[in-house]
Parts: C-alpha cells; sequence; structure tokens
C-alpha cells in the first residue's frame, strides 16, 4: 500500500474550531475581528472572506452586509457594489496568488448547492495543473496553504492595492 504523507496537517487538526455561528455571514463582520472572521476587505454595502472550506487557496466569498437570498432582491446601489467587490477580489487574487484563472459564480437556491441561506458569490482561483487524482479517487483535496498564510498574502495586497489608489 502506498502512504501520503502530510505532515504540515496536525497543525489544522490541532487548531481551534471557530465557534458556531447561527447566521455566519452576518455575524462575523460583527465580530470586530476581520483576521478570526477571515474578511479580506470591506466596502461599504458587501465584503470578501475566504471560504473557510475552500475548494482550492485563496477561494473567497462575496457577501452583501444586508441579509438577501437572491439576486433580485438587492438594490441597485448594493447590486453595484457586491459587483464592484467581485472585481476587487478577483484583482486581489491576481496581486496575491498569481492563479491562471478565476471561476466567479452563485448558487442560488438549495437544489444549486447553496447551503448557507445568505447571497454569497465564489471567487475560486485556478492554476494549470492543480486538479490532480485527489479529488476525483480520494475525494479528498489537497491545500498548499494554511487559510491564515492566505489571509495575509490577501490583506496585504489589498492594502497595496488601497495605497495605490
Amino acid at each position: 500500500m502506498e502512504q501520503l504523507h502530510a505532515y504540515w496537517r496536525m497543525e489544522y487538526i490541532e487548531a481551534p474550531r471557530f465557534p458556531a455561528v447561527k447566521r455566519p455571514f452576518t455575524e462575523l463582520p460583527a465580530l470586530g475581528d476581520d483576521r478570526a472572521a477571515l474578511i479580506v476587505y470591506r466596502s461599504p454595502l458587501s465584503y470578501l472572506m475566504l471560504n473557510r472550506f475552500p475548494y482550492n487557496p485563496g477561494h473567497l466569498l462575496a457577501i452583501p452586509f444586508r441579509e438577501v437570498i437572491d439576486l433580485e432582491e438587492l438594490t441597485p446601489e448594493e447590486n453595484a457594489d457586491l459587483f464592484q467587490i467581485i472585481t476587487t477580489g478577483k484583482r486581489l487574487l491576481r496581486l496575491a496568488l498569481k492563479p491562471d484563472g478565476v471561476n466567479i459564480g452563485f448558487n442560488l437556491g438549495a437544489a444549486s448547492g447553496g447551503s448557507i441561506a445568505h447571497l454569497h458569490g465564489h471567487l475560486v482561483p485556478r492554476w494549470n495543473g492543480d486538479n490532480n487524482f485527489m479529488p476525483v479517487l480520494g475525494q479528498t483535496r489537497i491545500l498548499p496553504q494554511s487559510l491564515d498564510a492566505t489571509w495575509e498574502r490577501l490583506t496585504a495586497a489589498a492594502a497595496r492595492m488601497t495605497s495605490d489608489q
């Protein structure tokens, strides 16, 4: 039998888990600790945070502050702000992680795979050759970077981007 060694995983396994919240996309921004909440950028009406269960390193969620379920419920101002923050998120990913591409999308409704009833978009950075046999055969994703290290890189890029404006 072949063995897969991932010695770095013990740090992740032993790390304290974030407390469960009932409405995470509403409660996390109110914590006052963007690092603990994994929020990397805020705009007036929405924010970007790292997905706690990412498909790839840098998997961002674009979320309006106001709790709505569908795109049609956004005001014109919220709609414009949300799509602007998606563009900002794509720019942050390019600056910090240099992906070869980015998948952007929304899961609208339970049948589409949406697991949290608060509208949010996904920005998943992709690299040529980033998908190997593990997700297909082993139903396992290999993430080469911790959420904390990814948060550091993205917030540093956000600070650089803000100072350049």
